[in-house]
């Protein structure tokens, strides 16, 4: 598979790139875009950069691979979402546990409010 990288858009069209949020040097799943343009056909100008190794690559790119990229930045971010919320449960969970646990003790004392 050829990746693009040149240091302009290249309006020819960038060679395909089957799924743009892998990086092609780290396999890093988590490729974004970090600069857009949408072009006056059914392409966008895009450029994407790997957060983890920092590869990057200009090109010009079919809406439908544009679909595929956005469909995986919104699970992703949902996937984030969930993520965040097991961890606040989990930490709400050990925060009673401890209180509880300092309660039983008779290690909390008036003062300490």
């Amino acid at each position: 598979m050829r990746i693009h990288t040149q240091s302009r858009f290249n309006d020819a069209g960038a060679p395909a790139i089957a799924t743009l949020h892998v990086c092609p040097r780290c396999a890093c799943e988590l490729v974004q875009p970090v600069a857009w343009e949408q072009t006056a056909s059914d392409r966008c100008l895009l450029r994407l950069e790997c957060p983890n190794c920092r590869w990057s690559a200009h090109g010009s790119y079919d809406r439908r691979q544009v679909d595929r990229l956005e469909q995986q930045l919104e699970d992703g971010f949902a996937r984030m979402l969930e993520d965040l919320r097991r961890l606040k449960q989990a930490n709400t969970a050990d925060r009673v546990e401890r209180f509880t646990a300092a309660l039983q003790a008779d290690l909390i004392l008036p003062e300490d409010f």
